[in-house]
Formats: structure tokens, C-alpha cells, sequence
């Protein structure tokens, strides 16, 4: 098979490139709908090592296997005229031997700001080429950041951010959006997606609290398997699939002040009770990759340490599969954490200590040259070598790269087909939660005379976030032009909606900066009978998302508080974490959190806003009231005050739902028995509903340790129409009870428990079983 070659340069001497990206002009007419593989088969993982590998392996020098487990990153193959240079493609295949690329020429001043799938696969397709012509002629495996679809992939379907997938309590969508990712990123000739990301939201100054699974380790836990199966399906015979990647293993959700890789303090008993979960479903889902974490817990860097990727992860969690570092975090230990003397002192700890396969050095050949030098010199075995190139080898065989090494061309004609951005739509309108309704001033009217001002109602790409088109988001100059098409705002969903242009009026900057003709807002905002403000956050990733508050800017907080003195205000928000409210939490009638809803989350917003979908969203992060609640979790400590501006789980709809009748199979909870707790649901209307119903557990007391506040343990969601009662089951089993104690066993200890239903919307809603269990009895040990 002869892929297309994109275009490429040799020597690239000669600039002529201003170095002003440019659109990708492709076009193509998406196919409407198409068959696909669903969810629920028994879908393989990584295992042992096939022979035929082991054999590849030996016949490798120790310059090729080196090369192997080395990553770089696009921009050192493009030129200076933003196309792909052959020569530099070369050098790095044929004289350092690499195994893998990643990222996206558009964020590595490629000539295209957002690739199409064609001309992304042209560039794939071509290195691929050289790699199978020169140094050990093995094709590479490539990395992408496709964490929410394949963002990176003109067309690609963006779907909502990991939190807001959580906040639709339906896991469903968690596998739909890893599908359709994978789908997009075969057809641009990438195999490999470094997602889902599962690593707890417990600081909600983060910058990185959008793209997990929000709190809890149990909602994240059931969004991991389902996302692991949806990326993967079977990804050994699949060739739409591509090999997931659980990350970032671990505890990096808690840095201590809310920036981005600061230090984590969490207790080992604690990492393993709460925030090891996820990564667990993810293994035991089958992820084909894993990637260790930022940082450093406890003091201890996370890269080199042998407890957490060899004793934990390895050993105790028993993953098999390819284990990769994050971008350059081996050299960041000695040039950021200083946990090194130098680069080739962190080479050789990491090797000698780890189970790390692949390094993304990303920026040089400082890796593949210093281990090729601990080898030959006798510090580090050959036979550590040969472990990781093997699960590096097999990976790229159990994707189809030996036999399939380029892009499925036929696949782009899939990219952006009106069925995944239905999916994606869906999963946006089941996400949306209503956090406040005085007096139902929602859903509007059509008859309303409605003014909709403020930065967020009128752009796709604050819908978006980090992580779309660009790992910044893209940029003031692009705007939303670089979509082309391939997404809406809120605006355009109400003139969908309402068949009528909405009066729109911007403001107040996105930062909060400024205020933007406002005489003339409150002048329109006297005319109208209600306004709807949108507010939220620039697009961020990482650390260029830190923060010193969680206030929303000032400027923002004070244009509700002078609209609300004219007219009742609905605020919209659009932001990656639970920006705090201030005065609008009072002055506002309503409150939507549509948290990041994706490119085409506009129609979503504006149904929920005019009562064509009942919103059901509820949420998967406590909202904190003050700064100081930025760290709460539904999971602390039961005696510690829980008083945020919301709880987590909740979220109100537009139906009047009552529930009733809890029950339970049995009141004594012993290991081995299970039991169900049953309630009955009622819709008593106005509108159809779905309805999150939520379990959850509070242990009265527990000898020794303080008991949680409350844990989920189980949730399904239902549809109710008008009138129609339903009774749910939901399962509960005494080993749900066992936690983790000091000395690093996972046991239980007896004592009454209350088992609540959606204890934050529907109070009282709850009864008491007895725990029994022989507080000696260790169900596991670390």
C-alpha cells in the first residue's frame, strides 16, 4: 500500500513562510450515519508476550531498541516553511532509531492550524513511509491528545469534557465519546489516544479539574471502563480502535495550592482508598497504555519511583500493558523537581527503579544517548531493554501496524458525520445541570422578550475549552472562524430553537477586564422581560489555567448584580471548573452549569434554556461557597462541616419528582450477601423526565478512622414520562464497606450504616442496615 505523501521539504534552507497558520480548505461531505460495534462484549486487553515478538526482539541492536522507546514530538520534523521535513524524519528514524511521534503539526507551527483528517493522514503517511525504509524499518505508533474525540482532527466530533461526561451519570457517553475519538484519529493515521484522564478532582482551583471524571472514585471508576472500552473496543482485530492510555497514574488531582504539578499529600492508605479506583476499572477495563503522573507525592517523584510503578502498578494492580512518562518528565527531574543530579543520573534511576517503556523526551535525543551509554557501560542491563521493547512491539502488532501501517483513507468520510455530533449533543444535554429556578423563571417563554448578553453565549471555542483544535484552545486571532463549520454557539441554538435572531449584546470580556458598552445593556436590559447572561472562562490547559481564586472576575459578578436591580437574570455558565459565584448565587433566578459542553454544545444550552429537554445533569464536583471549600469532597471526613454552594450530585430539573418506599432486600449487610435497595419514583410533570437516581452509603462510626461523609456505591438513570411511577433496584454488598487502614490492609469494621438516595436533592430519603463484618479479616493487603 503507497500512502499519498504530504507536502514535505528536504534540507528546508529556504524560508518563505510568514509563519501564519492557515485553514485547511478540505473539504467533504460527512456520511450521515454508519454501523459501528457497541457497547457490552467481553473486549481483550494486554497480556503476555507473543513469541514472533520475542524473536523480533533479539535480532534488535541495542541502538534499535533504545530507539524504541523513544517518543518526539511533530515539531522537530516540520521546517520553517510548516511543512514536514523529510530529512529531519530521517535523521531521527534512521540515526536514533525512534519508535514513536506525537502531537499535531498544528500545534507545532505546522502550516495548518486544525488538520483535516486527509492532510493530517498525508503527514502520518509519509513519515511512516520513511520509517519502514530506513534504521530497523518498524513502523511507528503515534500519540495524540484526542481526550474528548479527536479534538485535533479538523471535523473530528468535540464532544463535552470529562466533567461534564461525569455529570451526565450515564456512562454511555464516556464510551460513545472514546468510539468516535478512536474512529477520527485511525482516519488521520494516529493509533494511540493518551486518555481518558482519571486522576480525582479534588482541588477545584486545578486547572486540569474539566478534563477528569470529576470526585469521586466511584462515578470515575464506572466513566473509566466505559471510556477504555469505547476507545479500545477490540483493538487487536478493530482497526477504527486505538489503544487507550489511563493516566495520570497517580494522585495528581490534589496539588496542594491548586496549580498545576505542585506537590501532593496524600497518605498511601488514602491513595489506594480513593484515588487508585479508577486507575483499577481502567486495568481491569483492559487499557492497552498507561502514563505516570507530574510531580511528585509526598515528596517522592512520581517518575522514579519503584513503589507506584512497579509495586503498585504493576504488581499489585497488575497492569501488563506499555507504560509511557509524560511530556519530558524524566528530564524534569533534574531540570524543574530537582530529584536528580542530571538528566543521564534521572535516565538511569528511572530505568534501574521503574517500569517505565517509553520516554517522551519529546524535544531532543538526550534519552536514546544517554541510555545507549548506561548500557554499553553496564549500569543498566540489555535485558531491561528487551522487557520494555517487547510490550512496545507487541502494542504495535496488536494494533495492526505490522500489517496496516497506514491510514485508512476510507475513514475520513466518517469524520464529522451528523450521527456523532447528535451523540455528542446528546451527551451535552444530559450533562447540563440546573443548579438554582426561584420561581421557575425557567424554562423561558417563547413569547419572552429575552436580551442574551455576556462573552460565553456567542462563541464555540470557549464552549470547548483546552484541549480543542489547539492544546491552548484556539487562539484570539483564529477565534471561531477556525472551526469552519464544525461546531455552533449558544446563539445560533436559540434562533434554531426559537426561529428568531436573538438580541445579543457582549458586554464584558471573557477576562473580566472590561465592561463593553454597558449604559446600552442596562438601557436593553430594562426593555426586556428577563436576561440571560453567559459567563465562564478562557480557554486554558495546564498550567497556563492556574489561578490564585476561584472567584469569577469581579467585573463579571458586578454585571449580574446591576442587571438583576432591572430584570429577573438567568446565568449560563460555561467554565472548566466551579468558578465561585459571589453575589450572583443570590441575585440571579436561575443558575445553568454547562461546565465545557464541546463545539456543538450551543443547541444543547438553548433547548434546556426554552424547555425543549429537561435538564438532568447533576454534579460530578462539590461547588464550593468560598475559597476555603475548594478542596471539599463529598468523601471527607463526616465530622468536618460540608456546607458548599452545592453538593455534589445535585442538580434540579424542570419536573416535579418525588421519591418513595425505600426499602431493602435484607436489614444485615454480611460479606457475600448482597442486598438491594429499592425506591419508588414518581414524575408528577410538567415534562418527561431523566432521573439520576444515586446510593449512597454514611457509616455511622468506625473504630479507629474517621467514616466518610458519604460514598456513592451505585447509580443507574431513568425516564419518567408525565405521570409514569418506576421502582429502582439498586445493589449494595458489605465488601463496598471495606476501606483502607495504616498498615496498608483493606478490611471492614461493623457498625450501622445509612443507605441514602440522592441524599442532597431528595432528603430523608434513607434507611439503616447493620454491617457485620470480622474487623480482622483482611480482604487484600498492599
Amino acid at each position: 500500500m503507497n500512502p499519498v505523501l504530504a507536502e514535505t521539504s528536504s534540507a528546508s534552507d529556504i524560508c518563505t513562510w510568514d509563519g501564519i497558520q492557515r485553514l485547511d480548505n478540505t473539504t467533504w461531505k460527512p456520511e450521515p450515519s454508519y454501523a459501528f460495534h457497541g457497547q457490552g462484549d467481553i473486549l481483550p486487553g494486554p497480556g503476555p508476550i507473543d513469541r514472533d515478538i520475542y524473536r523480533m526482539v533479539q535480532q534488535l541492536t541495542i541502538e534499535d531498541k533504545v530507539g524504541q522507546m523513544m517518543q518526539i514530538q511533530v515539531g522537530l520534523i516540520i521546517d520553517c516553511n510548516g511543512q514536514l521535513n523529510k530529512t529531519a524524519v530521517e535523521y531521527w528514524v534512521e540515526k536514533w532509531r525512534v519508535g514513536s511521534f506525537l502531537e499535531t503539526p498544528g500545534n507545532h507551527n505546522g502550516l495548518y492550524n486544525w488538520y483535516s483528517p486527509q492532510k493530517f493522514a498525508e503527514f502520518t503517511d509519509a513519515v511512516q513511509e520513511i520509517a519502514l525504509k530506513k534504521g530497523p524499518k518498524i513502523p511507528v505508533i503515534w500519540g495524540l491528545d484526542s481526550v474528548r474525540g479527536a479534538n485535533y482532527v479538523k471535523g473530528g466530533t468535540i464532544f463535552p469534557a470529562g466533567i461534564a461526561t461525569a455529570a451526565t451519570f450515564n456512562p454511555k457517553y464516556a464510551f460513545d465519546a472514546g468510539r468516535i475519538a478512536a474512529k477520527d484519529s485511525r482516519a488521520a493515521g494516529t493509533h494511540w489516544a493518551f486518555a481518558p484522564i482519571m486522576d480525582l478532582a479534588v482541588n477545584k482551583l486545578w486547572s486540569r479539574t474539566y478534563e477528569n471524571f470529576g470526585e469521586d472514585p466511584y462515578l470515575s471508576s464506572q466513566m473509566a471502563h466505559s471510556s477504555i472500552q469505547g476507545y479500545q473496543g477490540n483493538y487487536k482485530r478493530d482497526r477504527t480502535r486505538v489503544a487507550a492510555c489511563l493516566k495520570h497514574f497517580i494522585g495528581y488531582g490534589y496539588p496542594f495550592d491548586g496549580s498545576d504539578r505542585a506537590n501532593r499529600h496524600i497518605a498511601t492508605h488514602e491513595m489506594l482508598e480513593y484515588y487508585v479506583p479508577p486507575f483499577k476499572a481502567a486495568i481491569d477495563a483492559g487499557s492497552a497504555t498507561a502514563m505516570e503522573s507530574y510531580g511528585v507525592v509526598n515528596g517522592e517523584a512520581v517518575m522514579l519511583s519503584h513503589y507506584y510503578l512497579q509495586e503498585l502498578l504493576r504488581k499489585q494492580l497488575k497492569f501488563e500493558g506499555m507504560l509511557v512518562t509524560d511530556w519530558g518528565e524524566i528530564n524534569s527531574q533534574a531540570q524543574m523537581y530537582f530529584t536528580a543530579k542530571d538528566t543521564k543520573h534521572a535516565t538511569q534511576m528511572a530505568l534501574q527503579q521503574t517500569s517505565v517503556d517509553m520516554s517522551m523526551v519529546a524535544d531532543d535525543e538526550s534519552f536514546g544517548q544517554i541510555t545507549i551509554d548506561l548500557v554499553k557501560g553496564g549500569v543498566i542491563s540489555e535485558r531491561r531493554l528487551d522487557e520494555s521493547v517487547a510490550r512496545i512491539l507487541q502494542l504495535k502488532k496488536d494494533l495492526g501496524l505490522f500489517t496496516h501501517p497506514f491510514a485508512d483513507k476510507s475513514l475520513a468520510r466518517l469524520v464529522g458525520s451528523p450521527q456523532d455530533i447528535e451523540d455528542a449533543r446528546n451527551a451535552a444535554r444530559e450533562s447540563i445541570t440546573l443548579l438554582k429556578n426561584h420561581k421557575n423563571v425557567l424554562p423561558l417563554k417563547s413569547t419572552d422578550k429575552v436580551l442574551f448578553i455576556g462573552p460565553t453565549l456567542n462563541s464555540t471555542r470557549y464552549m470547548g475549552g483546552g484541549w480543542n483544535v489547539h492544546w491552548q484552545g484556539p487562539s484570539d486571532q483564529e477565534g471561531d472562524s477556525v472551526y469552519q463549520g464544525f461546531g455552533d454557539t449558544v446563539l445560533t441554538g436559540i434562533k434554531t430553537v426559537t426561529q428568531k435572531t436573538p438580541q445579543f449584546m457582549p458586554a464584558v470580556d471573557i477576562d473580566g477586564s472590561k465592561f463593553i458598552d454597558i449604559d446600552s445593556v442596562i438601557a436593553a436590559a430594562k426593555k426586556a422581560d428577563k436576561v440571560v447572561v453567559g459567563l465562564g472562562e478562557h480557554t486554558y490547559a495546564e498550567n497556563f489555567g492556574n489561578i490564585g481564586k476561584l472567584q469569577l472576575p469581579d467585573k463579571h459578578i458586578e454585571l449580574v448584580a446591576r442587571v438583576a436591580k432591572e430584570k429577573p437574570v438567568i446565568v449560563v455558565l460555561v467554565q472548566g471548573r466551579p468558578r465561585g459565584l459571589g453575589s450572583i448565587a443570590d441575585n440571579a433566578h436561575a443558575i445553568i452549569n454547562t461546565y465545557l459542553p464541546g463545539a456543538y454544545g450551543g443547541l444543547p444550552i438553548a433547548e434546556i434554556l426554552y424547555g425543549k429537554v429537561n435538564p438532568s445533569g447533576r454534579l460530578p464536583v462539590t461547588y464550593p461557597a468560598t475559597e476555603a471549600q475548594a478542596s471539599s469532597t463529598i468523601w471527607q471526613s463526616s465530622y468536618v462541616e460540608y456546607k458548599p454552594q452545592w453538593a455534589f450530585g445535585f442538580g434540579l430539573g424542570y419536573s416535579n419528582i418525588t421519591y418513595s418506599n425505600v426499602t431493602v432486600s435484607c436489614n444485615q449487610l454480611k460479606m457475600g450477601s448482597p442486598i438491594t435497595a429499592t425506591v419508588t419514583i414518581t414524575n408528577h410533570g410538567p415534562y418527561p423526565q431523566k432521573e439520576p437516581v444515586q446510593l449512597y452509603t454514611h457509616q455511622q462510626y468506625r473504630a479507629g478512622y474517621a467514616p466518610d461523609l458519604y460514598r456513592l456505591r451505585a447509580f443507574t438513570k431513568v425516564d419518567l414520562e408525565v405521570g409514569q411511577s418506576k421502582t429502582v433496584s439498586l445493589q449494595l454488598v458489605a465488601e463496598d464497606m471495606a476501606f483502607w487502614d495504616r498498615r496498608l490492609r483493606k478490611r471492614i469494621e461493623p457498625a450501622p450504616v445509612t443507605v441514602a438516595i440522592n441524599p442532597y436533592t431528595q432528603q430523608n430519603i434513607d434507611t439503616v442496615v447493620q454491617l457485620h463484618a470480622d474487623p480482622g479479616y483482611v480482604l487484600e493487603e498492599a
